[in-house]
């Protein structure tokens, strides 16, 4: 999108939020959180930490994959792990990371992580445990620059 971009064309460093949050949006619901759910039960997800590595510039008209998995899982905390990708050379464009985790409101209590995450984030983290891709199940799609 134009306003993603800055007056050289190259998107701006917090337009990656925005996408990395939509692919963790789509990660969550694979995970058992839909939004809906979320809501009803007032158990939401919060960020904690945010890490990312810019290996290239993305420009206007790129089009970029973005690619979730969870990474690690912890007794109350998460992280969360995404490829940012322009598609039509599959050169990296960024590598993020982020922390999580689930606090059950209007309390802010801190919440103990769903047992079958675990499962989940297995050593090689973007293949289930049945050794199919993660990547292509969560993805965060395709989005235009």
């Amino acid at each position: 999108m134009f306003f993603d971009t800055d007056c050289g064309g190259v998107v701006s460093n917090i337009a990656y939020l925005r996408f990395i949050e939509v692919a963790r949006t789509h990660l969550t619901e694979e995970l058992g959180l839909a939004l809906a759910e979320m809501a009803e039960k007032q158990t939401y997800p919060v960020v904690v930490r945010t890490e990312i590595d810019y290996r290239r510039a993305a420009r206007l008209g790129d089009r970029l994959m973005i690619e979730a998995w969870l990474d690690q899982v912890e007794r109350a905390r998460f992280w969360c792990a995404f490829r940012i990708t322009r598609s039509k050379d599959d050169s990296l464009i960024a590598d993020c990371r982020q922390m999580l985790a689930l606090i059950e409101m209007p309390t802010g209590k801190l919440l103990r992580l769903p047992e079958h995450w675990k499962t989940y984030a297995t050593a090689d983290s973007t293949k289930d445990p049945e050794g199919q891709s993660r990547t292509g199940t969560v993805s965060g799609g395709e989005c235009e620059q």
